[in-house]
């Protein structure tokens, strides 16, 4: 079994790790999980979990054994199809208190859902990777590129806004950084940005001239920002003080592996706040270990990306590997109050089905660039074994 897995082996172990790991707190904050969704038990969820990693884990291996070239022609079949799946996720309509939540889809007969916005991501990031990774062989003119590249960009971009604001910019982020990677004109990324912050700009103007649309959805937005920077909310800072709460009494060592006091009043305590939890179980050492181990997955993403030869790859490591680090610090960051509240959840260490898919689709990806580079580095070795002429002999 272990000689079919392929690629870098350090990712492996690091992904193993934080799938492991994060069954300690999804079982102590499932006491929670079942209070408030008033069924179930904590066994139950932790079983959950681990099928849902279990099916993760599987994705990331099959992928991984795909030659990464495929991806190139996947993401262009994909493209329509995910736009279309985000025209009708955000005509749903769905209302969460009063505020415009259509981010989820749910897939008729097995029931389950799942953000249309997290594969959309991956689809657009692979796509992006295809089109700029030919910039060094096909110069690009403005024209050119707002119809190929940019405008399905902006069309994803804009479909993720009103009901994910911290997806879209972080999507709409990473491809900026992707395209000044690939040495993509300053002069028409410089447009670009001011394309995109005008386009921001006309859409809080509408959102507000026409909320029945989007239903308190850029009240929200601005609420969260205010809430930051005064401190000051009745909602916002109850999560946020029982978060500060918790990781203060973990103080160096932690409770103790499920002996959390907060977990059962602290909203989202295994999905968006998780961390405060692992900080009040395992303490400081807990806490700064795992952002450790996030770290080394960015140096392993980084290292496979200067290792494989090709551009596409190259970009494609780096455009699926960074927005799941910064996802990570995104989410430790809200914990810790450094950021506004976004909704991002902690990486292959949350509760919830599709988001670790997802994670594991991308990781398996970015594996198989992995795998491409040791398969190019035994040829190698191959080739240079003295004993070869050997063989060259009638």
């Amino acid at each position: 079994m272990l000689e079919s897995i392929k690629g870098d082996k350090v990712l492996w172990g690091i992904l193993a790790l934080l799938a492991i790991f994060s069954f300690l707190p999804i079982f102590s904050s499932s006491t929670n999980l079942v209070y408030v969704v008033g069924k179930g038990t904590p066994w139950g969820y932790f079983f959950k979990h681990f099928i849902i990693l279990s099916i993760g884990f599987f994705l990331m291996f099959s992928i991984h054994k795909v030659p990464f070239k495929y991806f190139k022609g996947i993401s262009i079949l994909m493209l329509p199809i995910v736009i279309l799946l985000l025209i009708y996720t955000l005509s749903q309509g769905t209302i969460i208190s009063g505020a415009n939540a259509s981010r989820w889809l749910k897939i008729p007969i097995v029931g389950i859902s799942f953000q249309t916005s997290t594969l959309a991501s991956i689809v657009l990031m692979v796509y992006s990777a295809r089109y700029l990774s030919k910039l060094k062989t096909k110069k690009s003119n403005l024209k050119n590129s707002l119809l190929q590249f940019w405008l399905p960009v902006f069309v994803i971009v804009l479909l993720i806004l009103p009901s994910n604001l911290s997806t879209a910019i972080l999507l709409f982020s990473m491809i900026l950084m992707l395209a000044f990677i690939a040495s993509y004109p300053l002069k028409f990324l410089i447009s670009i940005i001011i394309l995109g912050l005008t386009s921001l700009f006309v859409f809080i103007s509408l959102a507000r001239s026409f909320p029945e649309i989007f239903p308190n959805r850029i009240d929200t937005w601005i609420n969260r920002i205010e809430n930051f920077k005064t401190g000051q909310s009745a909602d916002g800072n109850y999560q946020l003080s029982r978060a500060k709460t918790a990781i203060v009494s973990g103080k160096f060592i932690g409770l103790g592996a499920g002996k959390s006091r907060m977990k059962n009043f602290l909203p989202q305590s295994s999905s968006d706040f998780i961390y405060p939890i692992i900080v009040e179980e395992f303490g400081l050492i807990g806490g700064v270990a795992l952002i450790l181990l996030y770290l080394l997955l960015l140096y392993r993403i980084v290292v496979i990306s200067y290792r494989t030869k090709s551009s596409f790859g190259k970009l494609t490591v780096i455009g699926l590997g960074i927005p799941i680090v910064t996802q990570a610090f995104v989410n430790i960051g809200v914990a810790l109050q450094v950021i506004p509240v976004t909704g991002q959840n902690l990486p292959m260490i949350s509760s919830g089905g599709t988001s670790a898919w997802i994670t594991c689709i991308a990781m398996g990806i970015i594996l198989s660039v992995s795998t491409k580079i040791e398969s190019d580095d035994d040829l190698k070795i191959e080739n240079n074994n003295p004993l070869n002429i050997l063989s060259e002999i009638d």
